[in-house]
């Protein structure tokens, strides 16, 4: 996405060229003084639960799980992100510490962008503020979603969403191949039951021919059948 910043000045009734046009991908996709491009392996933590919170990411490639653990040891998955997503920005509303981890679950590429650099850019590069406020925006409607699908359906609705989501329904071409192969263990996680309910689950959702493994899990539109029933 690109955008020029500031109106510009209006000479002889003609508007003259900007020349601090801000580019949002080419600044999310470099590094300088005050952010870095950080590779990570599949399974490297990025930061732990009780880091001290000093910086925002954004994941240029690969994907990322966040997870909290409680007093007794227990983890819970709050997300689990892609390529283009922001975490961590809870910095610059004044979190002291990261309130959970997050985890590679592939290789991953991330941006790494200072507290006060990402602060002074978002207050000046109106191109970057848009985006990041509409990144923010779509991740509290999905949380608002998410607890909702977690207070009223089924485990079995709950894994079908999931899925659709990890898919990007509605955004790419489909069948989308999930990647990276995500575990029944995490699924399970995610959506709060067993492994032996998401293990059931599967194999009638290939059954139904709404899942297919083919090099890797495919998901079909039809899979939406089983959100939609009541």
């Amino acid at each position: 996405m690109k955008r020029a910043v500031g109106s510009g000045s209006v000479i002889s009734g003609k508007h003259s060229k900007n020349t601090d046009a801000f580019d949002v991908h080419a600044f999310l996709s470099s590094a300088g003084v005050k952010r870095k491009v950080v590779a990570y392996r599949k399974s490297q933590t990025i930061y732990r639960q009780g880091d001290p919170a000093a910086s925002v990411m954004y994941i240029q490639n690969g994907t990322v799980k966040l997870s909290v653990v409680n007093e007794v040891g227990k983890e819970a998955v709050v997300g689990i992100l892609g390529p283009d997503d922001f975490f961590g920005e809870g910095s610059l509303v004044g979190q002291r510490v990261y309130l959970g981890t997050a985890t590679a679950i592939t290789t991953t590429d991330v941006l790494v962008i200072e507290k006060k650099e990402m602060m002074r850019v978002l207050r000046t590069q109106h191109a970057l503020s848009d985006h990041f406020i509409a990144h923010m925006l779509t991740r509290k409607l999905r949380a608002e979603e998410d607890l909702i699908d977690q207070l009223f359906n089924s485990s079995e609705k709950r894994l079908a969403r999931t899925l659709l989501l990890l898919a990007h329904y509605g955004k790419e071409p489909r069948p989308q191949k999930i990647v990276p192969k995500i575990s029944q263990d995490l699924l399970a996680s995610m959506i709060g039951t067993t492994r032996s309910r998401v293990s059931f689950f599967m194999n009638k959702f290939r059954k139904l021919g709404f899942i297919h493994y083919n090099g890797g899990l495919q998901i079909h539109d039809s899979l939406l059948n089983i959100v939609l029933h009541d």
